[in-house]
């Protein structure tokens, strides 16, 4: 009697207490995540790769780095990497499903219904999963390119894995689904 009364005061703020029910739409919200994962991914890495080469064109400092070694062809590899993510779809897509699934998919289990569990737990793995793939690969150049990789892709990871956890927040809806009481018969 005394240990449900423990468990329920050592609970974080943000969660309430676990229920035993079952927590629908997970395997969607991990499909469309991991969707949403690789070509937010690819958009970003488009993105910024053109603003890089925009202001390399500005400042005169020529064209891709391509290998060459140091931070910048680091960094210029780490966007190259993250632009191409989408043609490896039939990796990336598992990947980042397997990835959410053992993360941020159990936080409704746990009772978790706050968004920013979510925002923090999708962006660290995010920036773990994008940051450690562009680093491998920088290690062709060197280690001063491999950290250039390594920045690049963690900072496209983590906001495209915080965009995944709102995503999946927002599918999922732990509060509604935790809290709402179910009258059905059958």
């Amino acid at each position: 009697m005394t240990s449900e009364v423990e468990s329920d005061s050592e609970l974080p703020a943000y969660a309430t207490t676990p229920r035993p029910r079952r927590v629908k739409r997970i395997r969607l919200a991990l499909l469309v995540s991991s969707f949403a994962a690789c070509v937010s991914v690819t958009l970003m890495g488009y993105v910024f790769l053109g603003l890089m080469e925009l202001a390399f064109g500005i400042l005169g400092w020529g064209g891709l780095a391509v290998g060459q070694t140091g931070f910048l062809s680091g960094v210029q590899t780490g966007l190259q990497l993250a632009a191409l993510n989408f043609f490896l779809f039939f990796i990336t897509v598992p990947a980042a499903a397997l990835a959410l699934g053992l993360s941020i998919g159990r936080l409704p289990h746990r009772g978790i219904t706050a968004l920013m569990p979510y925002l923090r737990w999708g962006a660290v793995w995010g920036a773990i999963i994008v940051g450690g793939t562009t680093c491998v690969f920088g290690w062709f150049g060197g280690a001063a390119a491999a950290a250039g990789a390594l920045v690049s892709g963690a900072a496209i990871g983590g906001v495209a894995g915080a965009f995944c956890g709102f995503l999946l927040h927002r599918i999922v809806a732990p509060a509604k689904q935790l809290t709402e009481m179910d009258l059905s018969v059958f």
